[in-house]
């Protein structure tokens, strides 16, 4: 710890601390910067954030003020929020997450919602595969809504699973099935009656790469056109789907029309793609009814 650090953790309360956080996040332009250095102060210390309030002119521990510092001046650089805390909120669930592992997003929700949708009424022990899994959130929330599924997540990146598996522990689900391997690589000729992924979706080219450059690249963009990924899981998942199973597929906003469209050339019937609630297009469907 520098003297100056020292000397303001001696002399400062959690209000001199927030208001300091608050003036150099705002300064390097994050956005919700009081959030921010808020939830940072919280991480640090523990606590709600309504112990901010109640204790305000609390003295913080040396220790304490070298950790909200660090934090601090990671954020200025613009590391994610998620990254400095280790904790994302998906589905209602606490999940970990690191830089091996892309933020679970809000929107991403939707494939949830869509794969309870079109469940609904099936067989208690329906067998369901996560694609790229990630941190496991939609593995995760699924198993959350029904327990009885057999759920199984894939990633390439066994760093990626080794996240996905610690939040199924911690969440106490631990009938969830973790395979590493390429996309589909690692099913041999299992089938299901849902395959569900958020895949890589982002072209190489677009500008809004450089703004999400703390999170790994492999999982934001697949290549050229952003359709890699989709068009392959596609093409790969009717091996592995069971007749009348469904393959549900988060996306760009601007790429609705591609993806269903490759969806019916690929003999997909009763597609659809859905909105997410800023109204863009998010999430398409489509289920195999053609006999093996």
């Amino acid at each position: 710890m520098s003297d100056n650090l020292t000397d303001c953790a001696s002399r400062r309360a959690l209000r001199a601390w927030l208001e300091r956080g608050h003036r150099l996040l705002q300064a390097a332009g994050r956005d919700s910067a009081r959030l921010e250095a808020e939830l940072l102060l919280t991480h640090v210390l523990g606590r709600p954030r309504s112990h901010l309030l109640a204790h305000a002119e609390e003295p913080l521990a040396p220790e304490q003020a070298v950790h909200y510092d660090a934090l601090l001046q990671r954020a200025a650089r613009g590391e994610p929020l998620a990254y400095l805390t280790g904790e994302r909120e998906f589905w209602s669930l606490n999940l970990l997450v690191s830089p091996a592992v892309l933020i679970p997003r809000p929107e991403t929700e939707l494939a949830v919602e869509r794969c309870l949708a079109l469940l609904t009424g099936a067989a208690p022990d329906v067998r369901v595969c996560d694609l790229g899994t990630g941190a496991g959130g939609i593995a995760l929330a699924l198993a959350a809504e029904r327990p009885h599924w057999r759920i199984t997540a894939t990633d390439l990146s066994v760093a990626a699973l080794e996240v996905a598996s610690a939040n199924a522990r911690r969440l106490g689900f631990l009938q969830l099935e973790f395979l590493p391997g390429d996309w589909l690589a690692p099913l041999a000729r299992r089938q299901f009656e849902l395959i569900v992924s958020n895949p890589p979706y982002v072209s190489m080219h677009d500008p809004a790469l450089a703004a999400l450059g703390h999170e790994p690249r492999a999982a934001l963009t697949p290549g050229d056109t952003g359709l890699e990924a989709l068009h392959r899981l596609i093409r790969d998942a009717r091996a592995h789907l069971a007749t009348g199973g469904w393959l549900v597929l988060e996306h760009g906003a601007d790429q609705g029309a591609a993806v269903t469209a490759a969806l019916v050339e690929a003999g997909y019937a009763r597609v659809r793609c859905h909105r997410d609630l800023a109204g863009h297009d998010r999430v398409s469907e489509g289920q195999r009814l053609w006999s093996a």
